[in-house]
């Protein structure tokens, strides 16, 4: 695959040029699909709304117990990576007589279906933790680490795949 497209680094944006570099070499030698296949050589078996739905309020429990519940969470045939978004939280308030209702969403891009199981759980740590953190910031980045250590790597590495992805249209998990 010598003869590839030229390469789309959009998803790299603010990582080092050295990084960027050598992402986009590896695309166009053709490398890159098969070391991520290589390392990750399965797809997760969280195929329905009940399974993603056990999956998310596990880890939620595990590490965010007194934050309100989810009152849905989904795999959202909406959610374009198009657009930049891999997932969505959501907060919806309203007033109901003297109260006030919140309702919490969690929504993860259909092409988390069928991923490797790390790469879905990095997503997900990354919804849940807008539950307590809205901003990405330091605060923000330390509870995706305290929840999944290998945050940062697993988020690059999903972001050179969605880069070969774009590039190449070769899905590596079917």
């Amino acid at each position: 695959m010598p003869n590839a497209p030229a390469t789309s680094t959009r998803f790299l944006a603010g990582y080092p040029a050295h990084l960027i570099a050598q992402t986009e070499q590896m695309i166009a030698s053709g490398k890159l699909g098969p070391a991520l296949f290589k390392r990750y050589p399965k797809p997760h078996e969280i195929r329905n709304e009940r399974a993603l739905q056990t999956y998310v309020t596990g880890l939620k429990s595990l590490y965010l117990r007194s934050t309100l519940p989810l009152t849905r969470i989904t795999y959202d045939n909406n959610i374009h990576v198009v657009h930049n978004a891999l997932g969505t939280h959501t907060t919806l308030s309203r007033v109901q007589g003297r109260r006030l209702k919140s309702k919490r969403e969690i929504r993860i891009a259909t092409l988390f279906r069928i991923m490797p199981e790390e790469f879905l759980r990095m997503i997900v740590v990354h919804e849940l933790a807008h539950l307590r953190e809205r901003e990405h910031d330091k605060a923000f980045y330390q509870l995706c680490c305290h929840m999944e250590p290998a945050y940062h790597q697993l988020e690059f590495e999903l972001r050179t795949y969605l880069c070969w992805l774009e590039v190449t249209g070769e899905a590596m998990w079917v």
